[in-house]
């Protein structure tokens, strides 16, 4: 088993944090010599930008631009996009999804009282839905200066005004004289109506609960234009712009009392938000400005508390303690889920972040809450609330202003506030995601990321860890090339061999007796250990970066494996002696995080990332850099081949490599646990970013501590910009053409936070230009996650899903939906296939999961997760129901006519008496019995529209997609004469044969209906094989199995209810209830 028996339920999104000068965790940059990490700065608005030229080496800054979205028009099932229609590039562009920044346009002007800006859409008419240009600029950071007694609101629900006499603080040294509501009520002037925001057929039945909060103020709110010739149902011709204009003889002036409070001479304040429980439908990217607060509470009474005990005994003691106040950070929820936190400020009552979030949202949510909370060694206190009701941002308006702060719906203090901005862009307004995964000649992959898109190299995909000569039936590219079924442990052999400089490994585990070649006499048949040495003994660079197991231990002659059994010491001890440098790196809390914290990070997450780094011949005496990155870890029990032999191997390539942890006790006789699995070498300039990677890694784990002090690393990562035989990045990127038809443009992707690496910068404003979210105390790259979410979003025919885990959007559950698996991505999946009910164009989605997690199906722990596994499944097929109940079509097709969930297994007929049969009741004796077992699903991959590609260690649940718990890597890759735009129909790349290829593996067959996966035909044609596939191995006649993808056992109704298949309540021979039970068990371990 790998990383997930699967800290808070949190879920931080990319955030925009500028430097200040109040005190804060990041107040420095390092630099960390040659260690590059190429980041792209932030995505800047209206602002067109060329293709970026890779002219620097390994070791130098990149800064990477990216062209604005272009606004296709959204072709049909079989409609090919048209070309002709691009717009010119010079027209400005809306938010960008996931992205932040630091920089802030002008700044209010606070010299009138005429409230206005414009709503989403200045222009009458225009290309794409992203071209909107508010007034003062998109994305601006409110300015300090403006009136800081009002708050304002840009938006289309925001149907009356209240105004009452008190400061926006709510200052109790207000010195005005109350005024009646009727006297401002009288200098508001109305322009035309606006409709409140669009209800939705349907809803969750969801009983929200409001905190009051401020009232919105409606400034001009412009609403016209169409997308794509068609009305924009948010904002309609229909929706005329309204102004709401405050006429006031005098400006408003501010003080501060002596403690701080805020005084405000205007004498005005907007009412609190009404209660409203409308739910409704967040879809798109919330934009958001978490600015500052003013007269927040001390909660760090324990100081006060000595403080004032000394002061009045008349002790004079270090003044510090005196000033210990409240450590304030801000968390933005929607829906229980935290979408964004802000860093935390110490010692501070009045903290000003500045920080901007641009976070993608799929939410049913009644408002979208700020919580101020206050920061403390043993956790957080909350401070208090701003609630922001959803139907007052849902017409795409701006909300911004000070807010107070509430308790329990009281103010937490007198004159507390928080000042804040948001706005919300709906999925029709983000042209980014309306035209494919690779659409346009200038698509520059997932924006705001660490790593850039690099454009250049050649990617081999791999399937399973070896792939025999004729296993599988040989398939053509579009340029009558044959496809090339990789043999991957094979080519790691070869890279490792032809390696002369380096050798980088990093793996959740590496076992030095593994054998990665077994089918080949001419092949010396040496073990992984034993090959590393000998290279080492040649010259070669060999550094092992390792997860330490902390259940596993090696002190004075006392040894245990540790509970995961990856061989971590074993491995260490082996390589003691030799010039191979091993490294355990343990996972790791921060020092600035609790101790709960610290336990729970350090015994329950891992060190997921598995790649291999070598440096290769690239002609003419010069060398690169190639690396390998997926599932695959270098230990026991993951080779194996497409056939997934059971029992037939045992006493061969597999004699010296049994595994199965299903079974408790003896495994004599018991069938091996086959181990299905996604790998990728990438050859190019996306290959160095594989290198940057292990080298922030290895540099944060070899950094001296306790004991290890004595100990230096710093001299073992080789230097190779200063090594003129290796090429560097920008010579690799210059050796490739654009015009070739095999070409390739890959971009890395991690999840993995500055507790892991070394060169995070420690400054909010820097890490900003690296596009790193900011979360508490810890600076975090989660661009896998944001990865899948943009893929997901632009897929327009399919999606297909091969994955060790599929929990998440926990959010969205009828039960349990606190428990914190908040990534987006099976509700993301969800909403894009009602999109398309909508649009009646078909759409299809496949997943396909192990039977059961990697263990005994009856523990504790896989119950867990089968449970929440069950969970978001009926999440994702009731959402599919009430859409198809919302178009009227819930009697013409099912929920499973779009979405269908496959696991692997195999069966072996008898070959001779099975001596070791028996007729005992156990898992062991019917396993050897009835000759069957799952494949394990290891894959952690996806394929969109069959042109773009992400593999990885990454699975799809929270632990993995967090950028908090566990660390992983992969990459996202498409080519770029093979997409739906570039051909107009659909592609036939190497994408296309690596699925047509899996699919041959999985079905035994190659089918004409599989070349449109998205077509009903093929829908039904898999799911019927894979239900006769179940029967067939459900059976209790022992037959030879031909094709291993066998639908989950799980029946799934028209009305999408998931429940037990009739007489399949438990998996066959092992046990274990098929949909899972909730067993009390650590929740962050399962999710």
């Amino acid at each position: 088993m790998d990383n997930n028996k699967s800290s808070s339920p949190t879920y931080p999104y990319n955030t925009a944090p500028p430097s200040s000068t109040n005190n804060q965790p990041y107040t420095s940059t390092l630099n960390f010599g040659s260690v590059s990490t190429y980041p792209p700065p932030p995505y800047p608005q209206y602002i067109h930008y060329h293709p970026p030229l890779y002219t620097t080496q390994h070791s130098g800054h990149l800064n990477y631009h990216y062209p604005p979205e272009s606004a296709l028009r959204p072709h049909q099932n079989n409609i090919p996009l048209d070309y002709s229609n691009y717009p010119s590039p010079s027209h400005v562009i809306g938010p960008s999804p996931y992205i932040f920044h630091a920089y802030h346009p002008p700044q209010i002007s606070s010299s009138s009282l005429f409230l206005q800006q414009q709503g989403s859409f200045k222009f009458g008419s225009y290309q794409s839905p992203l071209e909107r240009q508010p007034s003062q600029g998109h994305n601006q950071s409110p300015s300090l200066q403006h009136q800081d007694s009002l708050s304002s609101v840009s938006s289309s629900a925001a149907s009356s005004l209240s105004s009452v006499n008190s400061s926006v603080a709510n200052s109790d040294h207000c010195k005005n004289e109350p005024s009646s509501i009727d006297d401002h009520l009288s200098n508001v002037h109305l322009y035309d109506n606006h409709t409140p925001a669009p209800a939705l057929a349907s809803v969750p039945n969801v009983t929200a609960t409001y905190h009051l909060g401020p009232r919105a103020v409606v400034t001009n709110y412009n609403v016209q234009g169409t997308i794509y010739g068609h009305p924009n149902s948010s904002f309609s011709k229909s929706e005329a712009s309204s102004v709401v204009q405050f006429e006031s003889s005098s400006e408003p002036t501010h003080s501060r009392t002596s403690s701080g409070e805020l005084q405000n001479n205007w004498g005005m304040q907007v009412m609190p938000f009404m209660p409203s429980k409308k739910v409704l439908l967040l879809h798109g990217n919330l934009d958001i400005w978490v600015c500052e607060a003013r007269n927040l509470p001390n909660l760090d009474m324990f100081h006060k508390t000595i403080g004032d005990m000394f002061n009045k005994m008349g002790t004079k003691i270090d003044g510090n303690l005196g000033n210990m106040t409240s450590d304030p950070y801000v968390s933005i929820t929607v829906a229980g889920a935290v979408i964004g936190r802000t860093y935390v400020i110490n010692n501070n009552e009045n903290p000003v972040w500045m920080q901007h979030f641009n976070v993608p949202v799929a939410h049913y949510a009644a408002e979208v809450q700020f919580l101020v909370k206050d920061n403390d060694m043993v956790g957080s206190q909350l401070i208090g609330t701003v609630a922001v009701p959803v139907d007052h941002i849902y017409g795409g308006g701006k909300i911004e202003g000070f807010f107070p702060i509430l308790n329990n719906g009281k103010p937490c203090k007198a004159g507390a506030v928080l000042r804040l901005s948001i706005q919300y862009y709906p999925m029709d307004q983000l042209s980014f995601y309306h035209h494919g995964v690779g659409a346009g000649p200038e698509y520059y992959g997932v924006p705001g990321t660490y790593f850039p898109l690099r454009m250049g190299g050649s990617v081999t995909l791999y399937q399973d860890a070896h792939v025999p000569d004729g296993c599988l039936p040989n398939l053509k590219l579009d340029n009558g090339m044959q496809h090339v079924h990789g043999k991957c442990w094979h080519d790691i052999f070869d890279a490792i061999c032809q390696a002369r400089r380096l050798i980088y490994i990093t793996g959740w585990s590496v076992w030095h007796k593994v054998r990665l070649v077994r089918d080949d006499d001419s092949v010396e048949s040496s073990s992984l250990g034993e090959l590393l040495k000998s290279k080492s003994q040649e010259g070669v660079r060999v550094l092992l970066l390792v997860w330490d197991d902390p259940t596993s231990r090696s002190i004075l002659g006392y040894k245990t494996d540790g509970v995961m059994q990856t061989h971590d010491e074993e491995t260490r001890r082996f390589f003691k002696h030799s010039s191979v440098q091993v490294l355990l790196c343990p996972r790791v809390a921060g020092k600035r995080h609790s101790w709960a914290k610290q336990r729970e990070v350090g015994v329950i997450y891992t060190h997921h990332q598995k790649t291999v780094i070598v440096d290769a011949d690239a002609g003419n005496n010069r060398r690169k850099i190639i690396a390998f990155v997926g599932g695959l870890d270098l230990c026991d029990g993951r080779y194996d081949t497409p056939e997934h032999p059971i029992f037939r191997t045992l006493q061969t390539v597999h004699s010296d490599d049994y595994h199965n942890p299903t079974y408790t006790g003896s495994t004599t006789g018991c069938p091996r646990e086959p181990w299905h699995d996604l790998h990728c070498k990438i050859d190019g300039p996306a290959a160095y970013d594989v290198l940057t990677n292990f080298e922030e890694r290895w540099l944060k784990a070899s950094k001296p501590q306790g004991i290890r002090k004595s100990k230096k690393y710093d001299d073992s990562l080789l230097r190779i910009e200063r090594m003129a035989e290796i090429l560097g990045i920008a010579e690799t990127s210059s050796t490739s053409s654009s015009t070739d038809p095999d070409n390739w443009h890959v971009q890395i992707l991690r999840s993995i936070d500055s507790n892991s690496v070394k060169g995070f910068p420690k400054d909010p404003k820097e890490a900003t230009m690296k596009n790193l979210v900011c979360g508490k105390n810890v600076l975090i790259d989660m661009s896998i996650h944001t990865a899948y979410v943009k893929a997901i979003r632009a897929a327009q025919h399919f999606i297909y899903i091969e994955n060790q885990y599929f929990i998440g959007s926990s959010y969205n559950w009828s039960q349990y939906n606190d428990v914190g698996a908040n990534n987006l991505i099976p509700m993301e999946i969800a909403l894009k296939i009602c999109e398309k009910i909508r649009a009646h164009q078909r759409f299809a989605a496949y997943i396909v999961i192990p039977m059961w997690p990697e263990g005994d199906p009856t523990g504790a722990a896989t119950q867990r997760i089968l449970f929440w596994q069950h969970k978001t499944m009926q999440m994702m097929y009731e959402t599919i129901y009430k859409c198809l109940v919302e178009v009227g079509l819930e009697d013409a097709f099912s929920p499973q006519d779009y979405l269908n969930f496959f696991c692997l297994g195999n069966r072996e007929a008898d070959e001779g008496e099975n001596e070791n049969a028996g007729a005992a009741n156990t898992p062991q004796a019917l396993s050897r019995k009835y000759r069957r077992f799952m494949i394990y699903v290891h894959s952690k991959g996806m394929i969109v529209d069959d042109e773009y590609v992400t593999l990885g260690s990454a699975n799809i649940n929270q632990r993995s997609l967090e950028g908090t718990r566990d660390t992983e890597i992969a990459m996202g890759a498409y080519q770029p004469h093979h997409t739906w735009a570039r051909k107009q129909s659909s592609p036939g790349g190497q994408i296309y044969r690596y699925r047509m290829s899996l699919w041959a593996e999985h079905l035994g067959v190659v089918d004409d209906y599989f070349t449109r996966p998205e077509s009903l035909e093929c829908v039904r044609r898999v799911r019927s094989m894979g239900e006769a596939n179940w029967k067939q191995f459900a059976s209790d006649e022992v037959t030879e199995m031909r094709g291993h993808l066998l639908k989950y056992p799980v029946e799934v109704d028209r009305r999408g209810k998931v429940k037990n298949l009739p007489g399949f309540e438990q998996f066959p021979d092992v046990g274990g209830d098929i949909i899972g039970s909730f067993l009390a068990i650590q929740e962050n371990l399962t999710i």
